[in-house]
């Protein structure tokens, strides 16, 4: 079974990179990430965090780093993989950094994390990095594998917390300004007062903003975007 994996062209998203993570109070699990990703022999990690806390973002950014120092490396969200995703799982290897996202897909699930506790086994082997990143801690992943449990939590552990909402005011503004549209703050106002409020969901406003507002030669201003809000 072949891997899913991210399309050449845009293996590594240009917007997912360690300079455009807003930090807020995960200067910590920045660090760890960083040196996983561009260090020899560096600690594996384990990030846990809430859904749009930035767990994507760091390791797609790792990857990006680490093959802009000349290492190999492979990304795989395990959301992305059917019915267990066991044998997807044992394809995986030969890479100098490994990042599995979405850990949370295959708890439970026996044979997917069997193959996980032997890639995890056969990457120490193989001298790679891994970048492990879940919801929860281990602890608390739901894992029926003790051993694959333990495994994890021998990681160096990487907790994000969420940003306050005036991070994700600057974070919206600042993505909104490399588009070339000016968010005003009466127009800030509007949308946290009336829209889900997470990095993902205003994101995913911002790229339909982007395309309106290009369409219809017009400013993002409290009038349009009530309009835009209500179609």
């Amino acid at each position: 079974m072949s891997v899913p994996q991210l399309p050449l062209a845009m293996r590594w998203p240009p917007q997912q990179r360690f300079d455009t993570f807003h930090v807020g109070d995960n200067g910590p699990a920045l660090d760890l990430v960083r040196r996983a990703a561009i260090g020899v022999d560096a600690a594996w990690v384990y990030v846990s965090g809430a859904a749009a806390s930035g767990k994507t973002h760091l390791l797609i950014a790792a990857c990006a780093a680490a093959s802009a120092n000349a290492r190999r490396a492979q990304y795989l969200s395990l959301r992305r993989l059917r019915e267990g995703g066991a044998a997807s799982v044992r394809a995986l290897g030969g890479s100098d950094l490994l990042a599995l996202d979405d850990l949370d897909a295959i708890a439970g699930c026996g044979d997917a994390e069997h193959a996980l506790f032997d890639l995890y086994n056969r990457g120490k082997v193989e001298k790679c990095t891994f970048l492990f990143a879940a919801a929860r801690p281990p602890a608390a992943l739901g894992a029926g594998l003790p051993d694959l449990t333990s495994r994890l939590a021998a990681c160096a552990q990487a907790s994000l917390k969420p940003l306050d909402d005036a991070a994700r005011r600057t974070v919206l503004r600042e993505r909104a300004a490399a588009r070339g549209i000016e968010l005003e703050e009466t127009a800030l106002d509007w949308l946290f007062a009336r829209t889900e409020r997470d990095l993902a969901s205003l994101t995913a406003l911002l790229d339909r903003l982007d395309r309106e507002s290009l369409a219809a030669k017009r400013r993002v201003t409290v009038p349009f975007l009530r309009k835009l809000l209500a179609s």
